[in-house]
């Protein structure tokens, strides 16, 4: 059975004692995350899905009573979009919901098939939440606002998130006169986790969730730091070890090319970037996010997801990487290889390191007070060059940028993480956690059975 027929399986049997009654889905190193680029437009409909864009007015802080010394500012606009109702059955059919991610949320639905695919099975009603400070759900009333700093960022939260999911889904529920209606969470990445943690903290309200490529352990030391990377750097040393060894080798090369005089103009015309860099680490991030995602959408079939890509995408870079044909330099082949992932299309003539089409910025300041995720890099077992994870590093990156401290503890007091086996097999129920081993996630992820219905889904040659 494939594994998507066993997914499918899965969920039929959580729903099947609703549906019997009543029927006759980083990061300094990953603590920042953009993506660069891209030809992504929020106003498209690629794949034609149906649904409704709604608005629900939305609690700024759902954890004290001060809303009315906020004035206009205690609450916003929390943008969802609701799928077709036609083949629902309400007041019990079941609402499949995706707790939104960083991200602008129509980027999200037009990239999640599984779940428009699977609705008409179930007769569920599809809904796509955004999550708060992203895509169009902004308090303050605007962007500016509310990114102005620390004191305005300090609703941007996990726990906020979950709070927003779950009274959106009771009072939609309401409205819809579908108390009844048993609801399923979806995610993938933080979102993954997002679904998992909803699960677990409002069990009254999901009665189950599949948390794709969810690294829920990659907090608190749980996994260890250089996990991440030596997956992607197994991802290339599979496709063509030559190919590994040149990515490792050319770190050093591009550093010491930099140093040189006039450096740094030189491998901004070999990289084609738009503005003279100003140091070479800024380049080195660029190429080093391009392996890492490289690692989650390593698909065998075209993709457009992060950037548009073609089949086996790896195979692909370190072919050009390979190509040391007509005297082409290392950083030559570099560039033809990360060329790859930023512009397979050839619609760029340069590109911008600061460009952050998806509108993912939040995700620093995230990553800058609870997502704190340990990623270090071996030089023995990885193509990257040596990095050690410093809690006294991210400290002091964080209270220069937000003046914020660090809570590197926090996500594994608020919603578990150490022990997870023996926690969830007390305490949780009903929920599928999907990886593919391709995907670096997967090295924080739950990758085996816990108990009947906390079931891992591994596909050894599988992506994010």
């Amino acid at each position: 059975m494939s594994s998507l027929n066993l997914v499918h399986l899965l969920l039929f049997l959580f729903l099947f004692p609703v549906l019997i009654s009543s029927f006759p889905q980083f990061l300094g190193r990953f603590s920042h995350r953009k993506f660069r680029n891209s030809n992504y437009s929020s106003n498209s409909n690629s794949n034609s899905y149906s649904y409704e864009t709604r608005y629900y007015t939305q609690q700024l802080d759902h954890f004290s009573f001060i809303g009315d010394t906020q004035g206009d500012d205690s609450t916003f606009q929390q943008r969802y979009l609701l799928g077709s109702t036609d083949n629902w059955a309400p007041p019990r059919g079941p609402i499949f919901f995706y707790c939104g991610n960083e991200g602008d949320i129509v980027w999200f639905a037009e990239n999640t098939g599984f779940i428009w695919e699977i609705a008409p099975r179930f007769n569920a009603l599809v809904v796509f939440a955004e999550h708060r400070y992203y895509g169009e759900s902004m308090p303050y009333g605007s962007k500016e606002a509310a990114y102005s700093g620390a004191k305005s960022l300090a609703y941007l939260t996990a726990e906020q998130a979950l709070a927003d999911y779950a009274t959106l889904l009771i009072d939609l529920k309401r409205n819809m006169s579908s108390e009844d209606s048993p609801v399923v969470l979806f995610g993938g990445s933080y979102a993954g986790m997002l679904a998992a943690w909803m699960r677990l903290k409002y069990p009254h309200i999901a009665i189950g969730a599949l948390a794709s490529s969810a690294p829920i352990l990659q907090f608190d030391d749980i996994v260890p730091a250089d996990t991440f990377y030596n997956i992607v750097s197994n991802d290339f040393k599979r496709e063509s070890e030559s190919c590994f060894n040149s990515i490792k080798k050319s770190w050093d090369v591009l550093q010491a090319e930099g140093n040189d005089e006039n450096g740094l103009l030189k491998l901004t015309k070999t990289f084609r970037i738009c503005h003279t860099l100003n140091n070479t680490g800024d380049l080195l991030d660029w190429i080093d996010s391009a392996y890492s995602y490289l690692g989650m959408v390593d698909y065998p079939y075209p993709s457009d997801f992060l950037m548009p890509l073609p089949a086996n995408p790896i195979k692909e870079v370190c072919r050009h990487i390979d190509d040391d044909s007509d005297g082409k330099t290392l950083a030559e082949r570099i560039y033809a290889g990360v060329n790859v992932y930023y512009n397979y299309t050839g619609n760029y003539t340069c590109f911008d390191l600061d460009d952050d089409p998806h509108g993912m910025n939040g995700w620093q300041w995230q990553a800058c007070t609870e997502m704190i995720m340990p990623f270090a890099s071996n030089p023995k077992t990885s193509m990257f060059p040596p990095y050690d994870f410093s809690l006294a590093d991210r400290e002091n990156e964080c209270r220069m940028t937000y003046n914020v401290s660090i809570r590197p503890r926090w996500i594994t007091t608020e919603f578990g993480g150490h022990n997870i086996s023996t926690v969830l097999k007390k305490f949780g129920s009903n929920i599928i956690f999907s990886n593919g081993l391709l995907d670096p996630w997967s090295g924080g992820g739950v990758l085996k059975n816990i108990s009947d219905s906390i079931i891992a889904l591994v596909a050894p040659l599988g992506s994010i």
